[in-house]
């Protein structure tokens, strides 16, 4: 399908898209302070009279992050419009985090970790327009799943790097997050983040140990020969 930069690049392009679709549902749902919990959290109320417009947020942004969960299986499975498809859930992701960083820094001088969920997209979108400049696009194929093996190794390292990015939540977006009566907001969704990581993290090892079983069979001389 791709000669071996080519199929690199693919690769990597379907992991950020896997990382970036988890930030967006992970953002989603981490913008319900903002949006339906405002009057409990001091810090927050300075968006009372703008919980309409997190609420907005909050639903969308879930929704594309789930929509950029589709987009990546469709990468890794290739289709024709598979790309573009990718395309479209980053645009709206960057348009709709670049809302969420403006809005919060405006509004509360502060706009951590709505500025990485942003940032990830933002990355995310360049890398993919980046793929189609003339050096590249001939090289990166999204139209074609390429052979068992590749597609073994794309979804095993995609749900295991995503895994571990959501294992580790409490450690890059703990910092970020206020403490409220001694207790770190990002802490409430723990049990469901470690859930969610570690099945995310054994379903992408078990898929590189089916490729390293592909490689095997086809390195192996058969019995015939």
């Amino acid at each position: 399908m791709n000669d071996k930069t080519g199929k690199t690049l693919r690769i990597i392009a379907i992991i950020f898209m896997g990382l970036t679709a988890a930030m967006n549902v992970l953002g989603g749902i981490g913008t319900v302070c903002a949006a339906f919990l405002t009057k409990q959290f001091p810090p927050m109320w300075a968006l009372l009279d703008y919980q309409w417009l997190y609420q907005s947020l909050m639903i969308v942004t879930i929704i594309v992050g789930i929509a950029g969960v589709w987009a990546t299986i469709v990468l890794i499975r290739g289709r024709a419009t598979a790309y573009r498809n990718a395309l479209i859930v980053l645009v709206i992701g960057t348009l709709l985090g670049a809302v969420q960083f403006y809005a919060s820094m405006t509004l509360r001088g502060s706009a951590t970790p709505a500025n990485m969920k942003f940032f990830i997209n933002a990355f995310t979108l360049l890398f993919f327009l980046l793929l189609k400049l003339p050096s590249l696009r001939d090289r990166v194929d999204f139209t074609k799943p390429g052979d068992e093996e590749t597609q073994a190794t794309t979804s095993g390292l995609t749900a295991v790097v995503t895994g571990l990015f959501v294992l580790t939540t409490s450690i890059w977006a703990g910092p970020s997050h206020s403490i409220i009566e001694g207790e770190n907001w990002v802490l409430v969704l723990q049990g469901q983040l470690i859930a969610t990581g570690i099945l995310l993290t054994i379903v992408g090892a078990r898929s590189l140990l089916r490729r390293r079983t592909l490689t095997h069979r086809e390195t192996v001389p058969s019995s015939k020969d």
